[in-house]
């Protein structure tokens, strides 16, 4: 499959262009020509050296990953910056990223991934940033306790052992959640003024449990790789259903 045609499907798929004007990443094809040959896809969360040189070592022609190695640019190709793209340009290995795209997609997103493991029934869109939404919504059918959806959350994701903290203020049954994964934090107090009953993202700031305790809602922080594999994962199942074989390359930060 030609790289250019497989990256305008997943623009497409993913609406890119709808996120332009409110994310830092450059998201699409950051790295490599659009006219190469696309046999092989590997997959990931973070584009790191780690992931890189696994992807390179298995023979990826494209690696595709939710954070990208461009945010705004790059000034200088050194460092860091170096030691990732030399290994992608010397083995002809293309990079795509999705970012904020792949945390808002209503069906294949991040937040979407992770309703569908709590069994979150009538979602909708949540977590508005500027014209787009970056999280979901949605309610339990049998509310859960706090300790019954920690475990779930603990059981079910990769958080590489360091388990999920929870600031425990809100009721004590869980059916109305919202979501946003990563470093979503920010949107506790829209989630909180929603009326919900747990408000679930990656990671927590020191204003997480001042303003949980004062609004009266539970937050888990379940990781930000942990709650981030979802969407990469799903585009993983859709590019195999256009004929390229696919790898996922497990990296958990634990945090």
């Amino acid at each position: 499959m030609d790289c250019g045609a497989l990256c305008s499907r997943l623009d497409e798929r993913l609406r890119t262009t709808e996120y332009a004007d409110v994310d830092a990443s450059e998201n699409g094809l950051q790295v490599g020509p659009e006219d190469h040959s696309v046999t092989r896809v590997a997959f990931a969360v973070d584009a790191a050296e780690k992931t890189i040189d696994e992807a390179v070592a298995a023979q990826a022609d494209l690696l595709v990953t939710h954070h990208g190695i461009s945010w705004g640019g790059i000034d200088r190709v050194t460092g860091t910056h170096y030691r990732r793209l030399k290994p992608l340009v010397e083995a002809g290995t293309a990079l795509y990223v999705s970012h904020l795209p792949l945390d808002g997609h209503q069906t294949l997103g991040n937040a979407a991934g992770l309703a569908r493991l709590l069994e979150l029934d009538r979602t909708e869109p949540f977590g508005e940033l500027g014209p787009v939404h970056i999280g979901q919504r949605g309610v339990a059918p049998d509310a859960y306790s706090v300790d019954a959806l920690r475990n779930l959350l603990e059981g079910e994701l990769a958080h590489g052992g360091e388990g999920v903290q929870v600031l425990d203020f809100g009721p004590e049954e869980i059916a109305d959640v919202a979501i946003v994964t990563g470093s979503g934090v920010d949107w506790l107090e829209d989630a909180a003024e929603a009326g919900v009953d747990a408000f679930v993202t990656g990671e927590g700031k020191q204003k997480a449990y001042h303003l949980a305790r004062e609004y009266g809602v539970n937050v888990f922080l379940a990781g930000h790789y942990a709650t981030e594999t979802f969407g990469v994962k799903a585009l993983q199942e859709r590019v195999e259903e256009w004929g390229p074989n696919t790898t996922f390359i497990h990296e958990p930060t634990g945090l």
